[in-house]
């Protein structure tokens, strides 16, 4: 299933470095605009495919406002 994306990106000497707007850690760099590209693909298919190492059983979770 293929999704659409924000890329954004610019310049940075000589790299083109970018970030997914929609998914945060996202984030590259490549010489080119296509080795960004496929960089940015990598990152996003690592994130989403890796394994989360399970919290220990006495692990809590809380709801929890932080001031922005």
């Amino acid at each position: 299933m293929r999704h659409q994306f924000t890329l954004e990106y610019w310049q940075d000497g000589n790299w083109h470095v970018g970030r997914l707007i929609e998914v945060p850690g996202v984030f590259s760099q490549g010489a080119t605009l296509e080795e960004l590209r496929e960089n940015i693909q990598e990152v996003y298919d690592l994130l989403i495919t890796q394994e989360r190492t399970p919290a220990p059983p006495a692990a809590r979770q809380e709801a929890m406002e932080l001031e922005v």
